[in-house]
């Protein structure tokens, strides 16, 4: 027997239970009602991130809390995937009145002709859905430092150890969350012998400080004709950012910052709420920003 529309709609909603579906449908919706963030005076670095329709208002969640927790007024500029209606690019902007709202029709005009010498890059770009958290991020960035950060992260402390590498001008390297295991879609071992680098493992482009020389189209380009750097669609980015990271340098946030799949924030200042435990922002993440206050 076929499930009906209905049926399916109810068995999606409350598939993690009524708990999970009134943190998710009902208190999420409260972030709305709070003050725009005015960012943008620090040029220490500029924070970039890309949204959907799916995931906006956990974004508009997840850069509330880093300007709330951080103290910091980094530039912003938000992304759009392709799919943003008219009413969220509205939303958002009146929500981040400063920042650079950057549409995908616009960003694929300005982005695919400077990738004409790069065929690979031209190629990915043109195809791979998370692509433009490559080119387009470092397009453009308006700094020389970049916060790299998903839509699915919350902030409750200050991050402190993540701002002291973002403003410390003598810090050189490309600092992430460690992911739960290496998900890259090559063998760090033999791609890091055929690179002549050392490849870091675990990591996690979710959240961090990358610098804008570490993305060259050359690096990009030569990653993209790896063997079996096609193997996995949702993890060619992240591999593009490890391998790129990895040439130019590069290490873990610390283990607080790491990703885990576990239940509990254990302390830490954030947490990046990947797909498989996405219900637990907002059961556990954004429940505790509620009882911290954030909303009041």
């Amino acid at each position: 027997m076929k499930v009906g529309p209905v049926v399916l709609k109810y068995q999606l909603q409350f598939q993690r239970g009524l708990r999970t579906a009134y943190w998710r449908d009902s208190m999420r919706h409260r972030i709305l009602g709070t003050a725009p963030v005015s960012a943008g005076d620090d040029r220490a670095c500029e924070i970039h991130v890309m949204t959907s329709s799916r995931d906006w208002l956990d974004l508009v969640w997840a850069l509330k809390t880093f300007y709330r927790y951080s103290r910091r007024s980094y530039p912003l500029a938000i992304h759009d995937d392709g799919t943003l209606t008219e009413q969220i690019v509205l939303t958002l902007r009146s929500h981040f009145p400063r920042a650079r709202v950057i549409l995908r029709p616009d960003a694929d005009a300005a982005v695919l002709p400077t990738l004409a010498g790069h065929p690979r890059c031209l190629k990915f770009r043109s195809t791979n859905h998370l692509s433009p958290k490559v080119f387009d991020f470092a397009h453009y960035l308006q700094s020389d430092r970049m916060l790299l950060l998903d839509s699915d992260v919350l902030f409750f402390h200050e991050p402190t150890e993540l701002l002291r590498r973002i403003e410390d001008p003598s810090y050189r390297l490309n600092t992430v969350n460690g992911d739960t295991r290496t998900a890259y879609t090559v063998d760090p071992k033999t791609t890091g012998e055929s690179m002549r680098i050392s490849v870091i493992e675990r990591f996690n482009s979710g959240l961090g400080l990358i610098h804008r020389e570490s993305l060259r189209p050359d690096w990009l380009e030569e990653i993209l004709g790896l063997p079996g750097i096609n193997g996995n669609f949702w993890l060619i980015e992240q591999t593009c950012y490890a391998l790129c990271s990895s040439r130019f340098g590069c290490e873990l946030l610390p283990a607080s910052y790491d990703v885990h799949l576990g239940r509990g924030t254990r302390g830490a200042q954030s947490r990046h709420y990947v797909g498989q435990v996405r219900h637990l922002m907002y059961i556990e993440g954004i429940n505790k920003l509620v009882r911290q206050g954030f909303l009041a």
